[in-house]
């Protein structure tokens, strides 16, 4: 991109602050408003009717392919503090610019997890202690898995998923389909990794309902920054020693 086609700094805080509250709002709406529900059946039986596992995976996957469409010319569509530091450590973005995406992000997160909290409010008997689709392990897991197995997998899968970001964008790759071998991606990732930490590998959208969440998600936050941040630096640095030749920037420089 030349450089009069740049886009502008408030372009890209906007791009990666509505994209980010997309994704939280996409994902993590889907699973506190949509994921588990029930209707009454024949004779007055529960039937489950919510979601579930896939629909909040799907929820993700396509929160991050639309977004990508709408705004990767401007900003490169991260919308993921653990995407940026990859696309940092790879020479795809200047180290100058990180911070103004991680903040940018973040309060893209925090806004849509307000917004979230706002609306479950409004439904009488809602709690939001333990009902915000927080990430956490141990007690906190979905599933009961431990520390070390969400340390792995949040660290093994934001290293993949950056790779495949990485890989999508490069000069080399087909054009014009990388939103949508992200939002695939990401959509698997949660299909693994629902039932160990309900899928961080994006320390914005950890943060988004953390507090809002309580119950222990505060405390553990520092996972869910910590993998995926140590996961986006194995992939950002391994990625041009193993496949070579300088790709296309991933963002404006």
């Amino acid at each position: 991109m030349s450089d009069s086609a740049t886009p502008s700094t408030p372009a890209i805080v906007a791009a990666e602050l509505i994209g980010t509250f997309w994704l939280v709002l996409g994902g993590c709406g889907t699973a506190v408003f949509a994921a588990i529900q029930v209707a009454d059946g024949e004779a007055g039986a529960l039937v489950p009717v919510g979601v579930g596992y896939l629909g909040v995976a799907l929820a993700f996957g396509l929160t991050v392919l639309t977004g990508a469409y709408a705004v990767a010319h401007i900003s490169g569509a991260h919308f993921n503090p653990a995407v940026s530091v990859g696309a940092a450590i790879s020479g795809r973005l200047p180290w100058s610019r990180l911070p103004l995406y991680i903040v940018s992000q973040v309060v893209g997160g925090l806004l849509a997890g307000t917004l979230i909290f706002v609306v479950a409010s409004g439904k009488a008997g809602f709690e939001a202690t333990g009902g915000m689709a927080a990430n956490g392990y141990g007690a906190h897991s979905p599933d009961g898995y431990s520390l070390l197995s969400a340390l792995i997998i949040e660290t093994v899968l934001t290293a993949l998923f950056v790779w495949v970001i990485l890989g999508a964008t490069d000069r080399r790759a087909p054009v014009g389909f990388a939103p949508a071998a992200i939002g695939l991606t990401l959509t698997l990732i949660h299909l693994i990794s629902i039932p160990i930490t309900n899928t961080s590998v994006n320390p914005a959208r950890s943060t988004a309902v953390a507090f809002f969440n309580g119950d222990g998600a505060p405390g553990q936050l520092w996972l869910f920054w910590l993998a995926p941040i140590v996961g986006a630096l194995i992939a950002g640095a391994l990625y041009e020693p193993l496949f070579g030749s300088r790709s296309r920037r991933a963002v404006p420089a």
